[in-house]
């Protein structure tokens, strides 16, 4: 095993403590020890990624695969929402409002609050973004869109506005929007060819639903005990949850 790929929420980091078990960081150091790359791969942008604690890792898949650079500040890859897509979903919300946050590989702000903003930033522990008119979105390169749509409104959306884009929906109040063709699989690939590595020396962990394309396209695939069925049924292993030292267990028998 040459590489290791890591979500965050609810796989390294508890969604109760908001922190990385002790036994996790301990466990990932002792793959880095042996010679493994550390990938971190989340739906974050890069903006909320602030909970990896004293963790050490080579670099970061974000924002579902659409962003991708080495820890060294390294680009390997990037590809913002077109803005064509940002006018309608401006257009749209004239009539329509919603809550967004627009994320850029740098920053982040909001378009307006609501009590659902309030509730989800706190259950990622990540301090709310700044609020800026939506126009803004123009004058940056979005890499997210955190869009506080219902699953009904999401079908017309991604149809009829953000045509250019694809939805990762994994908590109820919102959906992570990004341009199309890209997933934590894809980033994966482009993360492997950089580093000269094949896919069949990957390992990956995951829980969410994002995180399934990822656990299907890694042939060592590791669903979290914490995940949902169709999770659990989209990886090869299954361990056990993130507060029970799931990834530490995995990696201590895997590694034997």
């Amino acid at each position: 095993m040459k590489a290791a790929f890591f979500d965050i929420d609810g796989t390294l980091v508890s969604f109760r403590t908001h922190r990385i078990p002790q036994s996790a960081i301990n466990a990932i150091g002792r793959l880095r020890q042996r010679g493994v790359k550390v990938f971190i791969a989340t739906g974050r942008p890069r903006p909320f990624i602030d909970n990896l604690g004293e963790l050490e890792y080579d670099g970061i898949i974000s924002v579902n695969g659409a962003s991708c650079r080495m820890e060294d500040g390294t680009v390997i890859s990037s590809v913002p929402v077109d803005k064509v897509d940002l006018v309608r979903l401006m257009d749209y919300c004239k009539d329509t409002p919603i809550p967004i946050a627009f994320a850029t590989d740098d920053t982040a702000f909001l378009n307006m609050e609501s009590p659902e903003v309030t509730d989800v930033f706190s259950l990622l522990h990540i301090p709310k973004p700044v609020i800026r008119p939506i126009e803004h979105c123009l004058d940056v390169n979005v890499m997210q869109v955190i869009a506080f749509f219902s699953a009904e409104q999401e079908r017309h959306i991604m149809d009829n506005v953000l045509t250019g884009c694809v939805s990762h929906r994994w908590h109820p109040s919102f959906t992570d929007v990004i341009a199309k063709g890209n997933s934590k699989s894809t980033g994966i690939d482009a993360v492997l060819r950089h580093c000269g590595i094949d896919l069949s020396e990957a390992l990956a962990f995951g829980d969410g639903g994002n995180d399934i394309p990822m656990l299907r396209h890694v042939p060592h695939s590791v669903a979290m005990g914490n995940a949902s069925d169709e999770v659990k049924q989209a990886a090869r292993y299954v361990t056990d949850t993130v507060d029970n030292d799931g990834i530490a267990k995995f990696i201590d028998k895997f590694f034997d």
